[in-house]
């Protein structure tokens, strides 16, 4: 949070940004799913970057209860500028490990991310 704070974006909005990104657009209970999230509080998170002009939302096409989300051209340059310094933040973290531990936990969350989101 410290070196993104000037871009007023919390760990959980970044998250969530992130994963419109990877996927283009998406539901969100998939994104709820993708951040390990509880839907309430995906759906207040999302509503939030919205009402920033960072995410576009839409009702879905088949189903009137879905909501479709993606990133806004605003939303995609706020995450490309804030990707620079997510890596950093990512790298410090793993800098207070030695090597070996944080090889290993890199690949522990990779099992975990995984788990959760099968492809």
């Amino acid at each position: 949070m410290e070196l993104t704070a000037a871009f007023n974006v919390t760990p959980v909005q970044y998250s969530l940004m992130s994963a419109i990104a990877a996927r283009g657009e998406a539901d969100q209970t998939t994104l709820a799913h993708d951040v390990a999230l509880d839907r309430s509080t995906t759906a207040s998170s999302l509503a939030r970057l919205d009402a920033r002009g960072l995410v576009q939302r839409r009702r879905g096409l088949k189903d009137g209860r879905e909501m479709r989300c993606a990133l806004s051209p605003e939303g995609q340059a706020l995450l490309a500028a804030m990707e620079p310094l997510a890596r950093e933040a990512h790298a410090r973290t793993l800098a207070a490990l030695p090597a070996e531990e944080a090889s290993a936990l890199t690949a522990l969350m990779r099992r975990a991310l995984g788990a959760g989101n099968p492809a």
